[in-house]
């Protein structure tokens, strides 16, 4: 069952990877526009990450952040920008993917 501290996990992941995703189009914070929405986006994840920080443990919430988020974000420059990738690279990330689910579905730190 997903709760409201998931689901604010989940809104600090989607802000972060649009900020990552903007941070590229930035081109080093010369293109006004993807710059604000790269600040913008990175406040915002860290405000909505302030919050599961409050009842689950700092490790567990960087850990599904930063795990989801990668692969996310390299999902989004997979399909957006047509980035390639090689066989390693699917594979470290499955393994990152794996690791996010065996924290969520058999930690006892995790608050299910």
């Amino acid at each position: 069952m997903v709760g409201r501290t998931h689901l604010l996990l989940f809104a600090a992941i989607v802000a972060e990877v649009i900020a990552t995703t903007a941070l590229a189009r930035s081109e080093s914070f010369t293109r006004l526009v993807p710059t604000l929405v790269a600040i913008v986006g990175y406040a915002a994840a860290f405000w909505f990450l302030s919050f599961p920080l409050r009842t689950m443990p700092t490790g567990v919430v960087y850990a599904i952040w930063s795990g989801l988020g990668i692969v996310l974000i390299t999902l989004v420059a997979w399909v957006w920008s047509r980035q390639a990738l090689d066989l390693p690279a699917i594979l470290g990330l499955g393994l990152i993917l794996a690791g996010v689910l065996v924290v969520n579905l058999f930690s006892k730190t995790v608050s299910h």
